[in-house]
């Protein structure tokens, strides 16, 4: 085994991104959460009067373990928020919440990049590993058959990165509007939510562009870029 620099020419601008993206998120949050929302709402409270401003009555709002581990679970119909934003009053808490509120309108409206990224989910759990794996065989047996199935596989990946990126800057454009139609928070609280969101979309940016580089990277010694006479 050994470490090609070439490969950290490609994935050096992607490992700093997520680095900025990371610790911004992770800062912003902390700065907010400071910042008790005027309507005096929890972020689960939040998520549940922004639902029902539009009309769902029907996707249930639970806690869960972890720092940022919220999500919404289309499957389940569940929205899941983190103990620092299910339980907290802060403007930090209550963008988070909307947000993974704006997942589950998505979901309900039938937000077409949604079910195209939902419908992707089988394809890249299987093709992810199987990339690394087809990609190390290809390398390690001289097969060029191999390394191009691998990347094919990895492309999966890379289209999965692609696509949360609309789903992901959609659900925070409704969640910063609707907060403030629903009566959750002012128009100038519902800008300081945002900033939270808006830092946490960049950590989905860095994670698309660390996935295309990688890509480009494997196009690259598959020798796609080679000059030819």
């Amino acid at each position: 085994m050994f470490f090609d620099p070439v490969y950290l020419m490609f994935i050096l601008p992607g490992f700093l991104l997520a680095l900025w993206a990371s610790f911004t998120t992770k800062s912003t949050f902390e700065e907010f959460s400071q910042v008790a929302a005027r309507s005096g709402l929890t972020g689960a409270q939040a998520a549940a009067r922004l639902l029902a401003d539009a009309g769902i009555y029907d996707v249930r709002i639970e806690p869960t373990n972890g720092f940022l581990s919220d999500h919404y679970d289309p499957t389940a119909k569940t929205l899941r928020l983190s103990e620092s934003v299910y339980s907290s009053n802060s403007l930090a808490a209550i963008g988070v919440a909307c947000h993974e509120a704006g997942h589950a309108i998505q979901h309900a409206t039938g937000y077409s990049a949604l079910e195209m990224r939902s419908a992707l989910v089988p394809a890249v759990n299987l093709a992810s590993p199987a990339a690394y794996i087809f990609i190390l065989l290809g390398f390690f047996l001289q097969s060029a058959g191999l390394f191009y199935l691998g990347i094919i596989f990895f492309g999966a990946t890379v289209l999965f990165a692609l696509v949360t990126l609309p789903v992901e800057y959609d659900a925070s454009a409704r969640a910063k509007r609707l907060m403030v139609h629903a009566g959750i928070v002012t128009e100038s609280e519902a800008a300081s939510a945002g900033k939270v969101l808006n830092a946490a979309f960049m950590t989905y940016v860095a994670s698309a562009v660390t996935a295309l580089l990688t890509l480009l990277y494997y196009l690259y010694r598959a020798g796609v870029f080679s000059r030819r006479d």
